[in-house]
């Protein structure tokens, strides 16, 4: 059985493009791989965080994943920092990192513009994410196209370490969902929605009531033709709630258009605000039932011991592969 790891960072609520962008799929794969899943908090904090609110997403990420359908006797979830070997290779892989590909990394030069003090953490991210990959021996990393290019480094990273010194670890492939891979903000819908925005009304969050889900989509950004047809370049808002439409009633986009076909966008909308909360009210209750449960604490010891026991062989065979430490002489 192949093996699939993918983390999220506990930075905020979680929005409805993080659910079926990536946690649905996660629900949909743990049956056919054996699955990793990941709060990675020590990537959180390579910006500044509030440490209450960070240990209150911790806690809230790690019971939507499970509200959502993660079952732990199939799937193991774990708390990042809870595990150490994810820093200690995290090191490892950064001697293995040249400056000049971490600086071209999309994702530093978004944060870091503009600013006059940058973490080195953030320069040094993706030789951690590697880590949190290469450790588990991982075949598959799903993930949006905007981590692709990391994922690409994760994939140099293994093969230069194993060309150095000895054949350690297995080289993911990358899997990017078809459909639901990017949503996009409700309000400027050429970017990809986002739990930090700071336009409410641009993002669905997870926890957001049926009142605010349905208020939101009626006022998402359209655009004045009056036909409800994908095309993402022409028609970007359109396209995203068809977008949303299909990935929450698992119907084609093809056959939304036919099904839309002379209806007005007010309709269209309204259908696509019911279809999201239907999709998204069983979640929030099995949430509430499970955020100051014991079980999810339980789950999350036994999650942390099993990628534990995992994590720290392939760390000893890094270890031993580059001549870290000593050999313990025979009495």
């Amino acid at each position: 059985m192949k093996t699939i790891f993918s983390g999220i960072q506990p930075s905020g609520t979680l929005t409805l493009g993080n659910y079926l962008g990536a946690i649905k799929q996660f629900v949909e794969l743990q049956n056919d791989y054996n699955c990793y899943f990941c709060i990675v908090d020590a990537h959180a904090i390579t910006v500044p965080q509030d440490r209450l609110k960070l240990r209150e997403n911790i806690r809230s990420l790690a019971a939507i994943y499970l509200a959502s359908g993660l079952d732990p006797e199939q799937a193991t979830l774990f708390i990042q920092s809870e595990v150490p070997a994810h820093t200690q290779l995290g090191w490892i892989m950064q001697t293995q990192s040249y400056i000049g590909e971490l600086e071209r990394m999309t994702q530093f030069k978004d944060k870091s513009e503009g600013k006059e003090a940058v973490s080195a953490a953030l320069l040094t991210y993706p030789p951690l994410m590697a880590a949190d990959i290469l450790l588990y021996n991982t075949d598959i990393v799903p993930v949006g196209n905007d981590q692709k290019q990391h994922i690409e480094l994760t994939r140099d990273l293994a093969q230069r370490f194993n060309r150095k010194f000895n054949d350690i670890f297995t080289i993911p492939e990358i899997r990017v969902p078809k459909v639901g891979a990017r949503i996009m903000s409700l309000q400027e819908p050429t970017k990809k929605m986002s739990k930090s925005d700071l336009n409410q009304k641009a993002t669905i969050y997870l926890l957001d009531d049926a009142k605010q889900i349905e208020k939101k989509i009626k006022s998402a950004v359209t655009d004045s033709e009056g036909i409800v047809r994908f095309d993402p370049e022409q028609k970007p808002g359109i396209s995203n709630l068809l977008t949303i439409l299909a990935c929450c009633t698992d119907q084609s986009i093809e056959d939304l258009e036919a099904k839309y076909q002379g209806i007005s966008y007010g309709q269209f909308k309204q259908d696509t605000a019911q279809a999201v909360v239907r999709l998204i009210e069983p979640i929030q209750k099995r949430y509430h039932d499970m955020i100051q449960s014991t079980e999810l604490d339980n789950i999350l010891d036994a999650g942390a011991e099993k990628a534990s026991y995992v994590a720290n062989k392939t760390l000893a065979k890094a270890k031993k592969a580059m001549g870290l430490g000593r050999v313990k002489k025979k009495k």
